[in-house]
């Protein structure tokens, strides 16, 4: 995968022992930040946080992204196998409810290379866009408890216009159709197993949210859905003026009402006040526990 690089659906076939690839990360892995994450859903973060590794590039590369300087991989330092299998027991060590892994696709081998060097004791999560393989998900399936992906968009006009990317909703709907799967595991508040699909409501895009909730409705899966609500301008959006404003009231409630009319119960719907900077790390600081 490495030398002519499949992994993802862009298929860039650059040869990742030399340079970047698509996603803008090489055959080594890249780490902008790790530590115990307060914000993620309830059974997530449960009492002392997720144990979140953020890894730097992404084959999506939304323009609104609120990782913007990590998904465009300016961030980041290199560790081998060994040093993020350490990662692991660190965080570990440190009370994490899990281990969180966002945005890993481009690092399924290398992933999986740390698993086989430490096996944490605690839960695993893997939290993704959504643009993936099947063949990708099946190589780190059995490394996994939970799947948190998100399902972002649904029009192939909508994903190309923020990720150039028409195909999205093509593989992502395979990708979540095979981690919804995983069957839930919730004990006293915590999540050990299972699937949380989550949805960002996007200014003036709310008939394909609706759509997107009767589709994983018509799944019926017994996955988990999240609603969120937090989007806030930011990123390269100076050509996208749709995007310069957060959601409004009336916006989120038609997403939030379309969850009561398709009948999707387990779900967990974030506050419009999560809309706010502060909830976004802080990826300028020296990569290490925050």
């Amino acid at each position: 995968m490495s030398k002519n690089c499949a992994l993802c659906p862009v298929s860039c076939g650059q040869d990742r022992t030399k340079r970047a690839g698509y996603c803008g990360a090489d055959n080594k892995i890249s780490i902008a930040k790790y530590g115990l994450h307060p914000y993620e859903e309830p059974c997530i973060s449960y009492k002392n946080g997720s144990g979140t590794v953020f890894f730097s590039g992404c084959s999506l590369r939304c323009a609104f992204c609120q990782n913007y300087e990590i998904s465009r991989a300016r961030v980041g330092e290199a560790a081998d196998e060994k040093r993020l299998a350490a990662i692991f027991a660190e965080l570990e060590e440190a009370g994490a409810e899990n281990i969180n892994l966002v945005t890993g696709a481009h690092y399924v081998p290398q992933i999986a290379a740390a698993f086989e060097i430490y096996r944490p004791k605690i839960p695993v999560v893997y939290n993704t866009h959504a643009y993936e393989k099947l063949d990708a998900l099946a190589l780190i399936d059995r490394y996994i408890d939970v799947y948190l992906p998100d399902l972002k968009y649904f029009s192939p006009k909508i994903s190309a216009r923020y990720t150039g990317r028409s195909d999205y909703f093509e593989y992502a709907s395979a990708a979540v159709a095979f981690m919804a799967k995983r069957k839930p595991d919730i004990r006293g508040g915590k999540m050990y197993a299972g699937c949380i699909v989550r949805h960002l409501v996007l200014p003036l895009c709310t008939d394909d949210s609706v759509k997107i909730i009767e589709w994983f409705s018509a799944l019926r899966s017994p996955a988990y859905f999240s609603l969120m609500g937090q989007y806030t301008p930011h990123g390269e959006i100076g050509d996208l003026p749709e995007l310069k404003r957060r959601i409004t009231p009336r916006e989120y409630a038609k997403a939030k009402n379309a969850l009561v009319r398709c009948g999707v119960e387990n779900a967990f719907v974030q506050e419009l006040a999560a809309a706010d900077e502060k909830y976004i790390p802080d990826f300028s600081e020296k990569n290490g526990l925050f």
